[in-house]
């Protein structure tokens, strides 16, 4: 009897995202000791920063506790490691969570960074949180409608009737030094995973070619049908990207067939790097895009022109939320004298077997599959890659 390949163990990779431009505090952005039936009790904060040419990217902190029960916050150790090598975990009891003296021994990446005041020097002042539950609460004393930000978190996904959604964790937010608008961003570094049928077809309008990969997170217990359920492994998500075309589309057609063009049956780990979209297309305005009626207010002097541009690319926004691949990403490997750069790829790294869906997950952990038959597939039609050979041809 053929003796069954055991399925190779998912690899989460980099999941990160940073936004510069000019927050939006409302009226709705905080909620505090907010109570459910269980007693869980959280602070959370639903914030969107508006990096430029309408493009309000919105990101989240959040936690809690249960009032009635003895809370633990799982933090790492600065200095001790575990028998792998790794920095020990450490639980810090609920109420000794502000209890700075203790900080010194903690690890830096157990912390959540605010810096959203100034002193009388003008110097940014840095807050460090063990929970989203304290940093809300300061920041809701604190964070002011307008102030331009630097902020940086983590991206996680989550899949629910067959739609996969991105939540952006916050964990910092500082005052920014950049201070002239052109300089405002909305970027990400994901790592993903692509087969040979990943690329698809180029969108002339938007500028940019589909990509059909994959992404993996961590699944803890999902609650499925008001039960929490056992699965605690790394998972694979579906996840549609877009590759922008470069200007010359020689560059983006050669990136493509060189990093994102695995053979069949093979998965190919990549970290990328790109732009967040939501609310907004990035558009660039010239004075020749905006109407005659609003040229008409500049000329009596009721708009600038800047100002009139900006209002255009407003206007020609959308409510989509994109994640637009620009360029593989680089790490570093190795250290001291050895560290050197490289990109962050592995071609073939898994077999197409390896892939872990939440569905499979799910029934392995005892839920019963679902009746709607949501799970996609791909076409096998070469006609995919028409575009791509396309331009490939465009070379010679």
């Amino acid at each position: 009897m053929a003796k069954t390949k055991e399925r190779k163990a998912l690899k989460k990779g980099k999941a990160a995202f940073n936004l510069i431009g000019r927050v939006k505090v409302t009226d709705k952005t905080f909620n505090l000791d907010n109570s459910y039936d269980s007693g869980w009790t959280d602070n959370s904060m639903y914030v969107g920063v508006d990096c430029g040419n309408g493009n309000v990217v919105y990101a989240e902190m959040r936690s809690g506790f249960f009032p009635d029960k003895d809370n633990v916050i799982r933090a790492y150790s600065k200095d001790e490691k575990d028998d792998s090598g790794k920095s020990k975990s450490v639980e810090i009891a609920w109420e000794d969570r502000l209890d700075e003296s203790l900080y010194d021994s903690i690890s830096d990446s157990s912390f959540l960074t605010v810096g959203v005041e100034k002193d009388v020097k003008d110097k940014t002042v840095y807050k460090k949180f063990l929970t989203a539950y304290d940093a809300v609460e300061y920041l809701n004393e604190h964070l002011e409608d307008g102030m331009i930000v630097n902020v940086k978190g983590t991206m996680g996904y989550s899949e629910y009737e067959g739609n996969v959604s991105t939540k952006k964790e916050i964990t910092s937010i500082v005052l920014s030094k950049v201070d002239d608008e052109a300089d405002f961003k909305a970027t990400f570094s994901q790592t993903i995973l692509v087969d040979s049928k990943s690329i698809g077809k180029k969108n002339e309008d938007k500028g940019t070619m589909e990509l059909s990969a994959y992404v993996v997170d961590y699944v803890g217990k999902p609650k499925i049908d008001g039960e929490k359920v056992e699965v605690k492994k790394n998972v694979t998500f579906p996840k549609t990207f877009e590759v922008a075309i470069n200007e010359n589309p020689e560059i983006t057609a050669k990136m493509l067939q060189r990093f994102f063009k695995p053979k069949k049956g093979k998965i190919t780990e990549i970290t990328v790097t790109g732009n967040l979209v939501e609310g907004g297309s990035v558009v660039n305005i010239t004075e020749d895009d905006i109407p005659d009626d609003i040229k008409e207010l500049i000329e009596m002097g009721l708009y600038s022109e800047e100002e009139a541009e900006k209002k255009c690319a407003v206007g020609n926004g959308n409510r989509e939320r994109r994640m637009i691949i620009v360029k593989p990403d680089i790490t570093y490997v190795g250290d001291g004298d050895d560290r050197k750069p490289t990109v962050a790829f592995e071609d073939g790294k898994y077999d197409e077997d390896d892939l872990y869906f939440y569905e499979q997950a799910l029934n392995d952990a005892g839920v019963e599959p679902s009746d709607d038959g949501d799970s996609e597939t791909k076409s096998d039609s070469s006609s995919e890659d028409d575009d791509l050979l396309a331009m490939l041809e465009g070379m010679n």
